[in-house]
């Protein structure tokens, strides 16, 4: 077994359980891409097994920090039955699921959704790669599935050393499929869609949304950064009269109006807008046009803390926008989904724009993401997504 040595006082975050080893840390050791290595202290003492990546500035991914536990097929067979066994007692209103969340689940880089009868795997890290053809049939056995879609085509493997990887790893047949959630049904594409075709990860939220639109009697609707929908179906859902679906891809408004139908609202309530979301912000505003709710849920403005300034005027100027355009009463569900702005900084990022527009507002909620994907004690970085529910007084 290779060992990687940790420089004096750099092993503080290791015996806190944080699985990430940064190359600077590092006083001696190398491995192979994805190869198990042993972690020591500077003065020999064990802190864990780990996955070793020559590429990337996250040089090692702790797979555990027991000793005696060994890193083989069985070690990933525990992991992901644990895993699945955990969603299985999580109450859950889809038939989409997030199984494994990486480093929350034990598993960095690893990430599967289930849709109904099929799985869709994202390989994002050297580790996990290397034990791609044990974890593919162990996930199959976990699941009882016969299919798995491969969707490693994310930015962070090329940071791995690692290029992009996609199609059927097991089983095949059509990548459109339609899930369950709550009451509505919602299409997506496994190879052509987002992450793995879908965000699964703001189902609650989309609940919340549509019980809000219902229990205010919101009428009038406006879904930035609509992506295939799922906002304006459980707005719609929740009884507004029109909504307003911007996006600035084609194909997902279309995929978006497709769910409308696909849930029997009539068309004419569903209005699509190929645009730039801030300038439309902004054309609303000059036009005096105004909204009872507005879904702000921008992409990834700030993957890493050394981006949180230029997102904050990003993040700043869209909400300060969206509380000049809400009536008094109308609500804001407002989020960011960027690593590098923790939920305090968001919070005042929102505050400082109701400051700018002028307008004072109630936090009724703070919001994040579905329970399948968790965040840990020891990984604080998984608390990716983070939002608010405000009305504007």
């Amino acid at each position: 077994m290779k060992t990687i040595r940790l420089r004096e006082g750099k092993d503080r975050s290791v015996l806190r359980r944080h699985p990430w080893i940064f190359e600077g840390s590092i006083a001696g050791g190398k491995a192979d891409s994805g190869e198990t290595v042993r972690v020591e202290s500077s003065d020999g003492r064990f802190l864990a097994w780990a996955a070793y990546s020559p590429s990337s500035m996250i040089r090692v991914r702790a797979w555990s920090f027991d000793e005696g536990e060994r890193i083989d097929a069985a070690f990933f067979e525990r992991r992901i039955a644990q895993a699945i066994a955990i969603r299985a007692r999580l109450p859950i209103a889809s038939d989409g699921v997030r199984l494994i969340h990486g480093e929350a689940d034990g598993l960095p880089g690893l990430v599967v959704d289930r849709y109904g009868d099929t799985l869709c795997a994202q390989f994002l890290s050297a580790g996990v790669e290397r034990w791609k053809t044990a974890i593919a049939d162990q996930l199959l056995r976990s699941t009882g599935l016969a299919r798995l879609y491969e969707r490693s085509d994310a930015n962070v493997r090329g940071l791995e050393g690692l290029a992009a990887a996609t199609g059927w790893l097991r089983g095949d047949g059509p990548t459109e499929l339609t899930i369950r959630e709550h009451a509505w049904q919602l299409t997506l594409d496994v190879a052509e869609g987002h992450k793995t075709g879908f965000y699964l990860d703001q189902r609650d939220n989309r609940k919340l949304f549509a019980d809000t639109v219902r229990h205010f009697g919101l009428q009038r609707v406006l879904n930035c950064y609509c992506y295939t929908g799922g906002f304006s179906v459980a707005a719609l859902a929740g009884g507004a009269g029109h909504v307003t679906s911007v996006d600035s891809s084609a194909p997902a408004l279309a995929r978006a109006d497709a769910n409308v139908t696909l849930n029997g609202f009539e068309r004419l309530r569903h209005e699509t807008v190929d645009a730039d979301v801030n300038q439309t912000l902004r054309q609303s505003l000059e036009q005096g046009r105004s909204f009872d709710a507005i879904v702000l849920d921008p992409p990834k403005f700030a993957p890493t803390g050394a981006h949180a300034e230029r997102a904050a005027r990003a993040y700043k100027d869209i909400n300060r926008l969206a509380f000049k355009l809400l009536e008094p009463g109308g609500v804001l569900f407002t989020f960011s989904c960027s690593g590098g702005v923790s939920a305090d900084l968001f919070h005042k990022i929102v505050a400082g724009a109701g400051l700018d527009a002028g307008v004072d507002g109630l936090i009724y909620a703070r919001l994040g993401a579905a329970p399948d994907h968790p965040t840990t004690v020891t990984f604080p970085e998984g608390e990716y997504l983070k939002g608010l529910a405000i009305i504007k007084r």
